[in-house]
C-alpha cells in the first residue's frame, strides 16, 4: 500500500466551504481521477483519507494537509495534476509527496495566520498588538455546543506583529495587516479568538469582518520561533531512497532510518 501526502489550498470564495463540503468534493475528485484508493473494512467501506487540522469555515488557507492510501503505486506529481484538474478553482492541490515517515499530524503543532483588517488604521492596530503582547493572560469567550466557554487566548500566541499592506492592493481606506503564529493547543485558539482578545485589551473593533488566511502550518521551532514545512522529512527521505524504476514504493527495509 502506498501513502501520498497532499498540500492543498482554500482560496477566494472557496474559503467559505465547510470541511464536510471539501470532503465531498475531494472524494468526487478521487473518482474522476480514477485514483486506486484503498478502502476501510466493514459494512460501509470508505476511502482511506486522513485529514489533518482543517482550517475553520470562512478562512482561507495556503497550507491544508491530508493523506491518502492507494492499492497501487502512482507517481505523486502525476497524481497531483489529475486531482487538481478534478477540483474547482480555489481548492488547489499544490504539492504531493510519498509518505516515507510517520506522524504527519504530530508535525502540525502551529500555524501562521494573516489577518487583513480593512478600515483599521495601522497605528491603531500596532497599539492593540502591543497591549496584547504585554498582557500575561487575555481571557475570551466562545460559544461551544456545551455553552459559553472562557479561556486564555494569550498563551497560545507565539508571535503577533503588524505588517505593511501590499502595494499591489491599493485602497483609499485604511488597512492593517496582522501576522501571528499560534500554537495548536487545547482548547484550540483560532484567529477570531485573537481578534476577540485585541478587542478586550485595546478595544480594537474592525468595522468589517477580517479576511483571515492560514499561510503555513507545521512543527513549531521554539528556538527560532518559526513554523517548519511538515512535508520536508518525506521529501528528504524520497531523495535519500528513491523509488525503483517500476514506480513502486521502496521496501520496509529501505524506509527504515539508518
Amino acid at each position: 500500500m502506498q501513502r501520498i501526502r497532499l498540500r492543498y489550498t482554500k482560496r477566494g470564495r472557496l474559503r467559505f466551504t465547510s470541511h464536510r463540503d471539501f470532503q465531498r468534493a475531494f472524494e468526487r475528485a478521487l473518482r474522476r481521477a480514477e485514483v486506486p484508493m484503498a478502502y476501510s473494512a466493514g459494512f460501509t467501506p470508505h476511502p482511506k483519507v486522513s485529514y489533518a487540522n482543517a482550517a475553520p469555515t470562512g478562512t482561507g488557507s495556503e497550507a491544508e494537509y491530508l493523506e491518502i492510501a492507494l492499492t497501487e503505486a502512482r507517481d505523486p506529481e502525476n497524481l497531483r495534476v489529475l486531482l487538481d484538474e478534478s477540483l474547482p478553482d480555489g481548492l488547489d492541490i499544490i504539492e504531493a509527496v510519498e509518505a516515507r515517515t510517520s506522524g504527519l499530524a504530530d508535525r502540525l503543532t502551529a500555524s501562521v495566520w494573516e489577518l487583513r483588517l480593512d478600515g483599521v488604521v495601522p497605528q491603531e492596530a500596532e497599539r492593540a498588538v502591543g497591549a496584547f503582547r504585554a498582557a500575561e493572560t487575555v481571557e475570551v469567550q466562545r460559544r461551544t455546543k456545551n455553552g459559553m466557554r472562557t479561556f486564555d487566548a494569550r498563551a497560545a500566541v507565539a508571535s503577533l506583529e503588524t505588517h505593511t499592506p501590499q502595494a499591489d492592493r491599493p485602497t483609499d481606506q485604511p488597512c492593517a495587516i496582522l501576522r501571528l503564529v499560534v500554537r495548536h493547543v487545547t482548547p484550540a485558539v483560532r484567529p477570531d479568538d485573537v481578534l476577540s482578545g485585541l478587542r478586550a485589551v485595546a478595544d480594537l473593533a474592525p468595522p468589517v469582518p477580517a479576511a483571515v488566511t492560514r499561510l503555513a502550518q507545521g512543527l513549531f521551532d521554539e528556538e527560532t520561533g518559526t513554523v517548519t514545512d511538515p512535508l520536508a522529512p518525506d521529501r528528504e527521505a524520497v531523495t535519500a531512497a528513491p523509488a525503483d524504476r517500476s514506480g513502486a514504493a521502496p521496501s520496509a527495509a529501505a524506509k527504515a532510518p539508518a
